[in-house]
């Protein structure tokens, strides 16, 4: 796998994946304090969620469960002194469907943090990770 960082101004970065996908990041600067784009430990924590929603929803597709709708809210510490690590994340999973069984849903919530998502087992070096879900059922189309 390969990325780049160019510095364009200030704290002001653009990353480029190898696909060519480019997304801007930096830190506030000025007077304002304003931010060009996420900083880079803004980018890891929603890497982190994006790893697991993608496990979460393959896991539910393949158990052919009718999985509408996945989202991922985290809310993390850092440490006071540098290295600014995660020291603990918790993960909170909305996932919507129709007839959603529960068991199926923490099962696979279960398997990505523990198993599957890369991003998870990484932080979990530096961080507690906790997790919860709930499940809200949708009408039949």
């Amino acid at each position: 796998m390969k990325a780049r960082v160019k510095w364009v101004e200030e704290r002001t970065f653009v990353g480029e994946s190898a696909n060519g996908h480019k997304l801007v990041l930096g830190t506030a600067f000025g007077p304002e304090g304003k931010t060009p784009g996420p900083s880079p430990m803004e980018l890891v924590l929603i890497g982190t969620g994006g790893c697991s929603a993608y496990d979460v929803v393959h896991i539910l597709e393949k158990g052919r469960e009718a999985v509408e709708d996945c989202v991922v809210e985290l809310d993390a510490d850092r440490a006071e002194a540098d290295p600014r690590v995660f020291t603990r994340i918790h993960v909170h999973f909305v996932v919507k469907g129709r007839a959603l069984s529960h068991a199926k849903v923490k099962r696979a919530i279960g398997l990505s943090i523990e198993k599957y998502c890369s991003a998870s087992a990484m932080m979990a070096k530096t961080a507690e990770i906790t997790h919860d879900f709930e499940v809200i059922e949708t009408t039949a189309k």
